[in-house]
């Protein structure tokens, strides 16, 4: 594969992840693959999520294969992949397999031949992590063209998130960060939140680099009791309630990444 065509497809990978757990990334990674579907994309969402996956429970899906029996050559890669309920298709993973808790060679291997396969498929593939910065987690975001960042305004989300900003800039020469505030209060303080991080990146970070880290808001989805709803009916928000505060906020999401 030519270097133009290697980028063509890596632009397509965009990872979702957080530097915490609990602050909806994977509520958002699924609505915005819906969105996403909406706007005449094809899209896939890989649950990467290895050993403690949820996808699965937030779509109402019951997988009778997964990643792991792709991995172990029980199916084929094709078998895996799901409809979902929002227009787009899925790869979702096992939970509670401790194998997937530490990235080994044969992992790595395993899930980059995965996404290489299924990337010219589609018009983009929604990696969503697991939260934090172990090595799996890392690795897996390494493997995407693009990172989005799902943050809370609460202190020690943000604390996490300039954590892994830092490491991923470090360690993979990340310069751009696209951020998602999830949970938000009053309109504008997304704009507020991403200030927060840029400043303090400015001040410990950007020193240290050859170039500076740019965080870009991508939009901020408000606290909203349809969110609650949703996750408890198993459902997705822009399917079930469209109107919602916080489903308008992730059709801008998707929105300003087609732009």
């Amino acid at each position: 594969m030519t270097e133009s065509k290697a980028q063509a497809v890596t632009s397509r990978i965009i990872a979702v992840t957080s530097g915490k757990g609990g602050v909806g990334k994977t509520f958002v990674a699924a609505n915005l693959a819906a969105a996403l579907a909406r706007g005449g994309r094809k899209v896939l969402v890989l649950d990467a999520d290895l050993g403690l996956a949820n996808l699965d429970v937030v779509l109402n899906l019951y997988p009778k294969i997964t990643l792991h029996d792709v991995f172990t050559g029980k199916h084929t890669l094709a078998e895996a992949i799901l409809p979902a309920p929002g227009g787009f298709e899925v790869l979702l993973a096992g939970s509670g397999m401790v194998e997937y808790s530490r990235m080994t060679p044969e992992l790595r291997e395993q899930l980059q031949a995965v996404i290489a396969e299924v990337a010219p498929r589609f018009d983009h593939v929604l990696l969503d992590t697991g939260a934090g910065i172990s090595d799996v987690v890392l690795y897996t975001v390494s493997l995407a063209g693009a990172l989005l960042l799902v943050v809370t305004p609460e202190p020690t989300s943000l604390t996490d998130a300039y954590a892994t900003i830092k490491v991923l800039a470090t360690t993979q020469g990340r310069r751009q960060v696209g951020l998602v505030v999830n949970q938000t209060r009053q309109p504008g303080e997304g704009r507020s939140v991403r200030q927060q991080l840029q400043q303090v990146v400015d001040r410990y970070v950007n020193p240290t680099l050859t170039s500076p880290v740019r965080i870009d808001l991508l939009g901020e989805v408000p606290l909203d009791g349809a969110v609650r709803e949703s996750v408890q009916r198993r459902q997705l928000l822009l399917n079930l309630l469209p109107g919602a505060p916080a489903a308008i906020g992730i059709v801008g999401v998707a929105t300003r990444l087609l732009a």
